[in-house]
Formats: structure tokens, C-alpha cells, sequence
């Protein structure tokens, strides 16, 4: 059943209360903070022009950003198969109190939000990615947000038992794949910003204390910005991290803490507050296990003006080469 439809004031209002968690639904199901709000925007055009109201606003804009982005995402698909190394969703900011689009997806429960936040860690994202974007959709609506079959059913224009078998499908890919964080986010924090201070001291010793011994270290640059990283092992990572982070602050860079993903973070900035890299840090057993990476610049402007990473390097790379001068 429908209504006769409300005044533009009134649905701007309402649908700006539901705002968060459509993006939530359209960043989960696309990985894309861009493609996300454009999915959004779409579904407030849709809704604002519609000549009825619907009984349920939550499931009728929940229907429209959800099949919004099932379409942009099979043709997303075309595109990260030719992506150049690791493809990482976009970093996305979170966290309580925090502002953008995330902004506690929509929840008063703090519980909940710490659920929805683990649940767009880059480590899932990257697993959901594997999946159809049916089962990706169907996923998230029944997994994340709890959606019935039959909601989701009527969502995503297929049979109850074909979106059990959906979800079944992207269950057992999840679980098979899905990482291990530590459980107590206090820990986690307090752990990152020890890690990010002896980073800034440049303290290789102190680096490989916190980072585990089989630590992947990788990095979503999109063959445009910075390498593709790997598994080195913890001396040798945090030897890299100090070489490549301790001449790129002494020429003035700076590092942000941020929770991104629902994962302590921090953001690479250059001296004119540029962001050069966005890092995320999947921590389990009091270390890191994995230092995820973002330095394709297409993949950072939400997150403020975005500087020239090869710029810097070489810049960075000149001063190195000057000091070695300067001693010989």
C-alpha cells in the first residue's frame, strides 16, 4: 500500500534521516565512497519525483540505492578486472562523533555501530568483492542490515530460495576468508598510536615489536601512485617504513591518526596538508597483520586536497641523495 505523496520539505527531512544508512548499504555493496554518494543522490532524485509515498520509506529507498548499485557495480566490474596491482575499496572515515557520510550509519546503538564499522573493514570488502553482485547485495541487506528473505526478495527481483542460496554462497566465502581483529578496540588504538610514534622516531626496533612476523605490508596505488607492496616480514618491513616514512617528515610531511574503515588508521600528509596515502591497520594478538595502503590519488579526495605522492618521493629521494653528499 501507498499514500498520496508528502511535501518536498517533508521528504527532504525524511529522507535525510535515512541518509547514512543508504550510503552504508551503497558503499558496502560498491566499496566506492564516490559511486556511493552519486548512488544516494540518484535515490533522493527518484524519491522526490515519485508521484506516491510508500507504507515502509526505509525498504522503498533501500530497494532503489540497492539496485542502483547492483547496476554500477556490474559495470565497475569490467574496470577493477584491468586494475593495475591490489584493488582496495575507498578509505572511508569512521568512528563516533566523526562527520561524512558514514557518520555512525544511522544507528544509536553503540554496539551496532561497532558491528557495522567491522563490517566495512577493507579485509571484507576485499572478500565481498569476489563475490556477484548479487550475492555482494544480498549479503550485506541480510548479513549487515537485516533485511528478510522476502524483503530482500522483492529488493532484488529474485525467489526466497534463490536469495537463501545467495546469501549462503557469500556466507561460506566470508567466513572461510574473514580476518581475525582484536576484539578490544581501546587496545587496538592505544597500539596504532605507539606504532605511528616510533614510526615518527624512525625507531626500526621499535617498528618491528609491533608488527607480526609474517606482516603483509600492501598497497592500492592503481599503477599510478607508489608500488604494490608484499609480504616481507617484520625487520624488513619496518626498515621499509622507516626509509620510505623518516625523510618524507623530515622534509616537513605529517601523519593524521584516523579511524578508517573501522580500523585504526592514519593519513600521509605533505607539508601543505596534501594527503598522500591513506593507511589502515588490521591488528589481532597485540600486532599488526596486515598494513593496508591507499595511494591512488582517484581514491583520496573525500578525504581532503590530495597531494602529488611522486613529487614527493622525488623530492624526498634528492635530499637522500644530498645527505649522502654531504657525508662522503
Amino acid at each position: 500500500m501507498a499514500r498520496e505523496s508528502a511535501g518536498t520539505g517533508e521528504r527532504s527531512a525524511d529522507f535525510e534521516e535515512l541518509r547514512p544508512t543508504l550510503f552504508a548499504v551503497a558503499y558496502q555493496i560498491l566499496g566506492s565512497v564516490a559511486e556511493a554518494e552519486d548512488a544516494v543522490q540518484e535515490t533522493w532524485l527518484r524519491y522526490a519525483t515519485a508521484r506516491v509515498e510508500p507504507d515502509s520509506l526505509r525498504a522503498y529507498l533501500c530497494t532503489i540505492v540497492t539496485r542502483l548499485s547492483i547496476d554500477v557495480l556490474r559495470s565497475a566490474r569490467v574496470r577493477r578486472e584491468t586494475y593495475v596491482g591490489p584493488w582496495f575499496p575507498e578509505p572511508l572515515p569512521t568512528g563516533t562523533g566523526g562527520s561524512g557520510p558514514w557518520n555512525g550509519n544511522g544507528t544509536a546503538d553503540p554496539m551496532r555501530a561497532v558491528e557495522l564499522a567491522d563490517s566495512v573493514s577493507m579485509a571484507v570488502l576485499v572478500l565481498l568483492e569476489r563475490l556477484s553482485p548479487l550475492e555482494r547485495a544480498v549479503f550485506v541487506l541480510h548479513d549487515v542490515f537485516g533485511f528478510d528473505y522476502a524483503r530482500i526478495s522483492g529488493i532484488v527481483g529474485r525467489t526466497e530460495g534463490a536469495c537463501r542460496q545467495l546469501r549462503s554462497r557469500a556466507r561460506r566465502h566470508v567466513d572461510a576468508g574473514r580476518p581475525r581483529f582484536e576484539a578490544d578496540r581501546r587496545k587496538r588504538s592505544q597500539l596504532a598510536d605507539r606504532f605511528l610514534s616510533a614510526l615518527r622516531d624512525g625507531d626500526v626496533e621499535a617498528l618491528e615489536t609491533f608488527l607480526a612476523a609474517d606482516v603483509a605490508a600492501l598497497n592500492d596505488g592503481g599503477g599510478i601512485a607508489g608500488g604494490t607492496g608484499g609480504t616481507y616480514g617484520a625487520r624488513r618491513t619496518a626498515r621499509l617504513l622507516a626509509n620510505a616514512v623518516s625523510p618524507l617528515l623530515a622534509l616537513g610531511a605529517g601523519l593524521r591518526r584516523r579511524e578508517l574503515n573501522g580500523q585504526p588508521g592514519a593519513l600521509v600528509l605533505d607539508r601543505d596538508g596534501g594527503v598522500l596515502a591513506a593507511w589502515v591497520l588490521e591488528i589481532h594478538d597485540g600486532q599488526i597483520q596486515t598494513l593496508r595502503s591507499v595511494t591512488n590519488p582517484e581514491k583520496l579526495a573525500h578525504l581532503g586536497p590530495v597531494g602529488d605522492l611522486r613529487a614527493t618521493t622525488r623530492e624526498r629521494n634528492r635530499a637522500r641523495r644530498d645527505a649522502r653528499r654531504d657525508t662522503d
